[in-house]
């Protein structure tokens, strides 16, 4: 199993049927599905429609490349996603998921910079704690040291910047509002490397990794304004925050910026069909599409006319019962139910948007303390995870930055599902926080 610890694992959930935003196992237990799967169910279980889509066109055509050929579903499914996309933001690249997407812009940053005539231009720049897939070139750069170390040497040239965490930030929690500095740092590290040896920029819309990260207000103008002075190209990776998640097809909409490139996966198709993507501009296209010149990418599964077919379907589904205006519309109830839970004594701070929400664990909320390995371990592992687990709520409690519950429920949830989460959130964090009281007492 993937991300998962087999020699200490004794009971494997099966998860056997799912409907709307609930999934059971086995045994016949419900569960709400506060993750959707992962990040990825936006339409919720159970959509004939999406199913019969996939049947109808396995049946017509099953499978066909996209090498030197084109079919009906990716064409129309392209000219969508253009449609939806910022800007000049025109051109889809296929892929089978979302880390083949990153690894595509990784290779597309570095081909289109050699075309052009500055072939040094082969750096990439991401964020402290960000992720941003497992293959070895996305791997480089995803921020999270616990699961970059076990496969170094990786690709040389990946540069960290700071990540807006204000909750955490030397510069700013003290103060009234963000200096910037976090965004100000991409400039600092884009002149330190040598502007002439940097491709690209990979940032997400909000940070997942970490918890939530959102923007302040000025980051996104800041760094389209750092990567257009040093000629840097601006990549948004929505992977997770494409396609309602932030109540807008894709996340930078939401927040007001042009990227020159946007990868995305799993919500294009709800999870119903693996599928991911990198959509340029066309300025980038230009190069390409000049004599011989061919960008060297290919996968055999890019482009599946099912996966786009799906695709397809599902936008239909989100035109249909807009749930981009469902997210926008119950996102405030949903944050305000969550912020509840910051008077209980391990939740120290709530953050997120849209129907993406994380709430950061402290053992001493007042000074904005830290877990120990050994704590985070028994607060996460043995306490956190069973006992959410079986009060029938699916989310994910993780530390790969400091301790974390990230909430992403199904863009159909709405009060039930809200109330739902708030109330096993509550029950649960508060026993914790008694239990975590007395094992540390002195």
């Amino acid at each position: 199993m993937h991300f998962t610890r087999l020699g200490t694992l004794a009971d494997v959930p099966i998860i056997t049927r799912g409907e709307g935003c609930y999934v059971w196992d086995e045994h016949g237990n419900r569960y709400l599905d506060g993750l959707s799967g992962l990040f990825t169910v936006q339409a919720g279980h159970g959509r004939r429609e999406l199913a019969e889509a996939a049947a109808e066109q396995a049946a017509r055509l099953a499978y066909f490349p996209v090498w030197n050929f084109a079919h009906e579903p990716a064409i129309t499914l392209a000219q969508r996603l253009a449609a939806y996309a910022p800007g000049d933001i025109n051109r889809v690249f296929f892929t089978p998921t979302g880390g083949d997407a990153v690894e595509s812009a990784i290779k597309f940053a570095r081909q289109y910079f050699k075309l052009i005539g500055q072939p040094g231009r082969t750096k990439l720049i991401s964020r402290y704690l960000a992720y941003h897939g497992t293959s070895l070139g996305a791997l480089s750069l995803t921020g999270v040291p616990s699961i970059k170390t076990p496969f170094e040497p990786l690709v040389p040239g990946a540069v960290k910047v700071q990540t807006p965490y204000r909750f955490r930030c030397n510069d700013c929690q003290h103060t009234d509002g963000c200096t910037l500095r976090c965004a100000d740092d991409l400039a600092l590290r884009i002149e330190m490397e040598g502007p002439e040896t940097v491709a690209a920029v990979f940032m997400e819309p909000v940070q997942n990794t970490g918890g939530a990260f959102t923007p302040p207000e000025g980051y996104w103008p800041r760094v389209r304004e750092i990567c257009d002075e040093y000629g840097v190209l601006l990549v948004s990776d929505e992977v997770i925050g494409a396609f309602g998640r932030f109540g807008e097809m894709f996340g930078s909409l939401r927040y007001g910026y042009q990227p020159d490139l946007i990868t995305f996966a799993k919500g294009v198709t709800s999870g119903y069909s693996p599928l991911g993507g990198l959509m340029i501009s066309d300025r980038l296209a230009e190069p390409f599409l000049q004599g011989t010149a061919t960008f060297l990418q290919g996968q055999t599964f890019g482009a599946h006319p099912v996966s786009c077919a799906v695709a397809n379907a599902n936008l239909d589904l989100f035109e249909r019962a807009d749930l981009c205006g469902h997210v926008r519309s119950h996102e405030g109830r949903f944050k305000q139910l969550i912020e509840g839970l910051l008077d209980i004594p391990l939740v120290g701070d709530v953050r997120g948007d849209g129907y993406f929400l994380a709430l950061e664990l402290v053992p001493d909320k007042p000074g904005r303390g830290v877990f120990t390995s050994e704590q985070a371990e028994w607060l996460l592992r043995d306490y956190l995870s069973p006992r959410l687990f079986a009060a029938g709520l699916i989310c994910r409690a993780d530390d790969r930055g400091e301790p974390v519950i990230t909430l992403s429920p199904p863009l159909i949830a709405g009060e039930e599902e809200f109330v739902f989460i708030e109330s096993v959130l509550r029950e649960v964090l508060t026993d914790a926080s008694r239990e975590f009281a007395a094992r540390n007492a002195s």
